[in-house]
C-alpha cells in the first residue's frame, strides 16, 4: 500500500454491525464487557466479538467511541466494527471519533444513526497502515498519560480519604496515646484498639522497634500501608477519650459545633436562561452537579457553562473564590469537588469556604466521612435533597489547633500534587484533541505532532 491519504467511503475502510440484544435476566456474572452506547455498562460469561474491537453508539447516546483490547459484547444499542479489512484497529478507534453521526442519523424523537448511511460517507484516509500505527502510537501516547495522571490523582485522593479517616473519624492517634498511657479506651473503640495494639506487637516483633509512633502498618479497613506518626505529631493529641451527648466519645479536648458554625457555607441559584445578557459571550465558570458528575478527580477546572458578569450579579452567592469546596445537595447528592477557579453555582450545590483552620481538603474529606448523616437529613417528594438549613445543624468536631493544622500541612502537598496532575491532564486532553482532526485530515504531519507532544511530556 502507499503512503497517500485519499477520499473513500467508511464502508471502503470498515465494516460496521449493529450489537446483540442481551436482557439483564439472561446475563450471567462473569468478566466479558458488555458495551453500550455509554461503554461498559456490566459484564457477562460469554462474549460476542473478538478483541481487540471498537464500537459507537447507534441509539441512546451517538458520538461516543470506544476500544477494548480484550474480548466483549457489543449490545443492540451498538455499532461495532465487524471487519477492519486490514487497517490498525487503533487508528480505527482515534479516526471515527471524528466523524459527525447526527448527520447520518434520522430525526426521530430518540435519533438513532442509520448503519447504511454511516457506510456511505465520505472520508478522507491514510491507505499506509505504518502511518495509521504512526498516528495511533502518537494519540494513545497523550491518552495513557492521561489515564496515569487519573491512576495517580485517585491513590492521592485514597491518601487523603485514609489520613482523615484515621486522625477523625478513628481517631487512630489518640488510641495510641491511650495504650500507651495504660488509659481506658470505651467498649466502643475497643476492638480497633485491639487490632492497633496487635499490629503495634507485630511490627515491633518484626523490626524490634519499641516505640508505637514509629512502626508502619497495613490497616484492614483501608487496605492502605500507613506510616504511625512521628513523634512530634503523635504528641500533639490527646490519651484520653470524653463521651459528649452529640457525637458519642470524642478525644479529650475536642469542641464540639456545627458545621454552619465552623464553616461559611452558602448555596447559589441561576439567572434566567431566556436572558442573554447574563450568558452570551459569558466567560465566568457557572457549576452545577451536572459538572461535578463528570470530573474523574476532585479538582473542578472548568464547567459547561459561563455567566456574564450580570449573570454572576444574579446569584446572591456571586463569584466564590478559588479553592472552594462544592458538594451537590440534590440529584443526587454527594458529589465534591475543589474549585481551582472561581466559580458559581447553582441551586443544586452547598459550598463551604475554607479558612485558616480547616483547608479545602479537609472540609472535602468531612463531607466525604459524613454523607451518611448529611444524607439523613434531606428529604423531597420529587428528588431527594439536603437544604443549607437542615445541612448547618450538622455535628462538626474540631479538634486542637495545632492537630488541624498538622493535618493541612500534610494535606497540602497531597492538594498540591492534585493540582499540578489536573493541570496537567487539562492541556494533555487539549492537545490531544486538537491534535485529532489535524492528523486525521492531513493538516499536520506526524513530525510536527512529536514536536508538539515532546514539548508537553
Amino acid at each position: 500500500m502507499g503512503s497517500e491519504w485519499g477520499r473513500k467511503t467508511l464502508g471502503d475502510v470498515i465494516e460496521l454491525k449493529r450489537g446483540y440484544d442481551l436482557p439483564k435476566k439472561s446475563r450471567v456474572a462473569g468478566s466479558i464487557p458488555l458495551v453500550s452506547s455509554a461503554g461498559v455498562s456490566d459484564f457477562h460469561n460469554e462474549a460476542k466479538v473478538k478483541g481487540p474491537g471498537v464500537v459507537t453508539g447507534r441509539y441512546g447516546t451517538i458520538g461516543e467511541v470506544f476500544y477494548s483490547e480484550e474480548d466483549f459484547w457489543p449490545l443492540n444499542t451498538t455499532l461495532y466494527v465487524r471487519d477492519f479489512k486490514g487497517n490498525d484497529e487503533k487508528f480505527i478507534y482515534y479516526f471515527l471519533k471524528t466523524i459527525d453521526y447526527l448527520q447520518y442519523s434520522d430525526k426521530a424523537a430518540v435519533p438513532g444513526v442509520n448503519r447504511n448511511h454511516l457506510h456511505m460517507a465520505e472520508v478522507f484516509f491514510p491507505e499506509d497502515v505504518a502511518t495509521q500505527k504512526k498516528i495511533a502510537e502518537i494519540l494513545g501516547t497523550i491518552d495513557n498519560k492521561i489515564a496515569l495522571n487519573r491512576q495517580i490523582n485517585t491513590t492521592l485522593e485514597s491518601m487523603a480519604q485514609a489520613l482523615f479517616k484515621s486522625w477523625f473519624v478513628d481517631f487512630d492517634p489518640v488510641i495510641d496515646n491511650a495504650l500507651a498511657a495504660g488509659n481506658e479506651i470505651p467498649d466502643e473503640l475497643a476492638a480497633r484498639a485491639a487490632r492497633r495494639e496487635a499490629l503495634r506487637q507485630q511490627t515491633n516483633k518484626t523490626t524490634g522497634a519499641t516505640d508505637a509512633a514509629s512502626s508502619e502498618e497495613a490497616l484492614p479497613e483501608t487496605g492502605l500501608s500507613e506510616q504511625r506518626l512521628p513523634p512530634e505529631i503523635q504528641q500533639l493529641f490527646p490519651d484520653r477519650f470524653v463521651l459528649t451527648e452529640e457525637m458519642g466519645w470524642v478525644p479529650e479536648g475536642c469542641e464540639i459545633t456545627t458545621i454552619g458554625d465552623a464553616v461559611e457555607t452558602t448555596g447559589g441559584g441561576t439567572p434566567s436562561t431566556k436572558n442573554p445578557d447574563f450568558w452570551e459571550g459569558g466567560v465566568h465558570p457557572f457549576c452545577t452537579p451536572k459538572d461535578m458528575s463528570q470530573l474523574t478527580s476532585w479538582v473542578l477546572m472548568d464547567t459547561e457553562r459561563h455567566l456574564t458578569d450580570d449573570g454572576v450579579n444574579k446569584i446572591s452567592s456571586g463569584q466564590l473564590p478559588k479553592g472552594t469546596v462544592l458538594m451537590s445537595s440534590r440529584a443526587p447528592i454527594g458529589y465534591l469537588a475543589i474549585s481551582d477557579v472561581p466559580v458559581s453555582v447553582n441551586q443544586g450545590v452547598i459550598a463551604l469556604l475554607p479558612n485558616t483552620v480547616f483547608g479545602p481538603l479537609y472540609l472535602l474529606n468531612w463531607l466525604h466521612a459524613n454523607l451518611g448523616a448529611i444524607m439523613d437529613r434531606a428529604n423531597g417528594s420529587t428528588f431527594l435533597e439536603i437544604s443549607k438549613k437542615n445541612f448547618r445543624p450538622i455535628p462538626f468536631l474540631i479538634p486542637s489547633y495545632d492537630v488541624a493544622k498538622a493535618f493541612n500541612e500534610q494535606a497540602k502537598a497531597i492538594q498540591q500534587k492534585l493540582l499540578l496532575l489536573a493541570e496537567e491532564t487539562v492541556s494533555l486532553t487539549n492537545l490531544r484533541d486538537s491534535l485529532l482532526p489535524k492528523l486525521l485530515s492531513g493538516q499536520i504531519t506526524i513530525p510536527d505532532a512529536e514536536q508538539q507532544l515532546a514539548e508537553v511530556l
